[in-house]
């Protein structure tokens, strides 16, 4: 295996995660599952879509199995507030959390590595990041927005392989669905690591991290 020259990372649910508030909005405020639920849903929704990306069958997407299991837990229905939820979190703008020490952990990993961003966003995602104080830290924001393919598909790592001159026997890809990010940068010649904040993951064999502290650990070894 190559040396370990360059670490491209996911968007959503790695460096930033959603405005719940802002995601939830067409509920009732009282009605919002807690952070913990929401990791209850994120877990069961990670697990059915892999199953589904890896039989083949992709009638659905992420978040619209996300949601569709949230409304049936609160009991409500109709397909235009489904399709308001989806919508809400394909908008870039909405993911603007990000947990405490991203910023230093980037600081200090891109001292030893160089660093870059791969994402399914909307084409919006190098200023999301940059009002969130992160974007200066990246040589380079691959958004399928702009590049016209999504992750797995091997098109989109290629694309941000060459427009950091890196090789992909020499890359590691950081991100948070199996089927999506840890296959498709697999599939494309690059190392892997989840980011498995929700523990969605913890009875799988692939390295996988719960935080950027752990994920700083993990580059040591």
């Amino acid at each position: 295996m190559a040396e370990r020259r360059v670490i491209f990372f996911d968007v959503g649910n790695t460096l930033l995660f959603p405005n719940r508030a802002k995601m939830l909005a067409p509920i009732e405020n009282k009605r919002h599952p807690t952070l913990e639920r929401w990791q209850a849903l994120e877990r069961r929704t990670k697990s059915e879509f892999d199953q589904n990306m890896q039989s083949g069958r992709v009638d659905q997407g992420f978040w619209w199995i996300f949601h569709s299991h949230l409304l049936e837990d609160l009991d409500e229905a109709g397909d235009g507030l489904l399709q308001e939820l989806v919508q809400n979190m394909q908008n870039s703008a909405n993911w603007d959390r990000i947990l405490p020490g991203t910023r230093s952990a980037l600081d200090r990993i891109r001292n030893k590595f160089r660093i870059a961003v791969i994402s399914n966003a909307d084409g919006k995602i190098r200023g999301v990041l940059t009002r969130c104080g992160i974007a200066e830290c990246f040589e380079n924001i691959t958004d399928s927005g702009t590049v016209g393919f999504e992750k797995p598909r091997p098109e989109i790592f290629e694309a941000a392989l060459k427009s950091m001159n890196a090789r992909a026997d020499e890359s590691l890809y950081v991100g948070d669905v199996y089927s999506v990010d840890y296959v498709g940068a697999r599939n494309a010649g690059m190392q892997a690591v989840l980011f498995d904040v929700a523990g969605a993951y913890r009875e799988r064999q692939e390295p996988r991290v719960e935080s950027v502290e752990q994920l700083e650990n993990w580059l040591e070894q």
